[in-house]
């Protein structure tokens, strides 16, 4: 039996990650009537836990993921924590958890919440939880491409549901917000209480509106390979309904530094391992950020001038060891947010959407603004790097894919941290940064280039596109898809 203080504890977000599909469920026959069934919780009670469950995953274990696929960062030499995400020897039994907690965990909640506030016509918690919902799936969907929808959270009416394509997902996704954007969501204004429970907004229904309209952007602008005509008819019709975008982040940004209360990577990859050390700045990033002297660097690494360990080399020899024992390490705070969107990464995609599509009227100052959005974040000063005479001056005379490049390789830069799986979903979509035809050892190698890892199984630039589907489900569902090799692309990717 589930049970509400199972969903009230993991308000507590650091600790979600350590959970499994199997914590979600007890052996009890009774009803407490002091702990009640999940069944009778109430919106307001759902939806907090799961967007925590999804902050917990998708800002913990995900973004190392993502920071390691993304080449912020290194498996270090003198550790193994990482080793299998390093050589892209990811298998069945890697990221159970993480798969389990975000669709068992905080899928199923989400569900349960709209259903609950359908039921009750509160249109405030319908479009919360639907939004969250979306960009959830829309994460698994990039990771895994195929996933049950139409046939998931039935329960024991059904063990096996069915796998929906990730495209059918996409589309299903987006009518489920543009319906929860047509109910009455303003009338009733969230309560104090209810406020203190909306950790991203604190019941600014608008700002959940711009959520919403920027997620559909994002979702378009992933289908501009594969969906070009759907792309360009969804995203047009954001602007000529005059869809407002953020201008903030969204997402959760009050942790505190002390045990099970932090920024849930810092919590895993530092305080539960007891070291700092795992995760070395990487070549690729490092060799790019100090070409450029940008002083984000610090912000990153901790120093302006780090010192980066070649991408998958944790095999050092003799003569690298002295230079990677002094590799920089990721640094990270117990208190850094974990964004689903940052106010960079809604500029940048505005101003690529604006390119795209409007001839490029406005890109050049949307650009600029997810540029300086980015070094604010960072705490560095822009100075001498954003506006027209800047060293990342938007290349206003240059073709297309020389903007897209700019664009995106600017995202790249903005996206360190608990966001870090962004910038691998963006690589696979536009190809930018692009890849190295040598490794970062060669003197012809260009920094900021990604790099095959050193000692990467799956054959030569071969790079990681998705994640294998987890034992988790394939030993409990005969309708999980025949296994793909991760070094093919999603539905979406270029």
């Amino acid at each position: 039996m589930k049970n509400i203080t199972n969903y009230i504890r993991p308000l507590i977000l650091s600790g979600l990650f350590l959970l499994t599909f199997g914590c979600k469920k007890t052996l009890d026959v009774n009803v407490d009537p002091n702990n009640p069934a999940i069944e009778s919780a109430s919106p307001e009670v759902l939806l907090p836990s799961a967007v925590m469950s999804t902050a917990g995953r998708v800002g913990g274990d995900m973004a190392i993921l993502g920071g390691i696929w993304s080449q912020y960062w290194t498996q270090s030499f003198a550790s193994n924590q990482y080793k299998t995400i390093d050589t892209y020897n990811l298998t069945r039994t890697d990221f159970n958890g993480a798969f389990d907690q975000l669709f068992a965990g905080a899928l199923a909640d989400y569900q349960l919440a709209i259903k609950k506030a359908q039921a009750a016509s509160d249109w405030r918690y319908n479009l919360m939880a639907t939004i969250m919902k979306a960009y959830t799936y829309q994460v698994l969907v990039d990771l895994y491409d195929q996933l049950p929808y139409t046939e998931a959270f039935q329960g024991s009416a059904n063990l096996q549901p069915k796998y929906d394509d990730g495209y059918f997902i996409y589309q299903s996704l987006l009518t489920e917000i543009n319906t929860a954007l047509t109910k009455d969501f303003t009338s009733v204004p969230l309560t104090a209480s209810q406020k203190k429970g909306d950790f991203l907004f604190a019941g600014d229904m608008g700002r959940w509106v711009q959520f919403a309209n920027t997620l559909k952007l994002k979702m378009y602008l992933r289908m501009v390979n594969a969906k070009p005509a759907e792309a360009e008819t969804g995203i047009r019709a954001l602007y000529t309904a005059g869809a407002n975008f953020l201008s903030v982040g969204a997402g959760i940004a009050k942790f505190e530094d002390s045990p099970n209360n932090s920024n849930p990577m810092y919590e895993y990859n530092v305080r539960r391992l007891n070291t700092t050390t795992n995760l070395r700045a990487s070549y690729t990033f490092s060799s790019w950020l100090i070409e450029n002297e940008d002083p984000r660097a610090t912000k990153y690494f901790g120093t302006a001038s780090p010192i980066g360990q070649n991408q998958g080399d944790f095999a050092a020899t003799q003569q690298e060891q002295p230079t990677y024992a002094n590799a920089s390490v990721a640094a990270q705070s117990a208190i850094d947010p974990v964004w689903f969107i940052s106010d960079s990464e809604s500029f940048f995609m505005q101003a690529e959407a604006l390119e795209r599509y409007y001839g490029g009227a406005g890109a050049e100052a949307l650009y600029d603004q997810g540029v300086q959005a980015s070094f604010t974040a960072s705490g560095a000063s822009s100075a001498g790097f954003v506006g027209s005479t800047g060293l990342y001056a938007y290349p206003t005379g240059g073709s297309f894919e020389t903007k897209l490049e700019a664009i995106i390789v600017q995202k790249w830069a903005s996206l360190p941290g608990s966001h870090a799986l962004e910038a691998f979903f963006e690589q696979q979509r536009t190809g930018y940064p692009v890849t190295s035809p040598v490794y970062s050892t060669v003197d012809s190698y260009i920094p900021g280039q990604w790099v095959y890892a050193k000692n990467g199984v799956t054959g030569s630039n071969r790079f990681p596109k998705r994640l294998v589907w987890p034992a988790s489900s394939r030993d409990r569902n005969i309708n999980v898809p025949t296994e793909v090799p991760i070094y093919v692309k999603v539905w979406w990717g270029k």
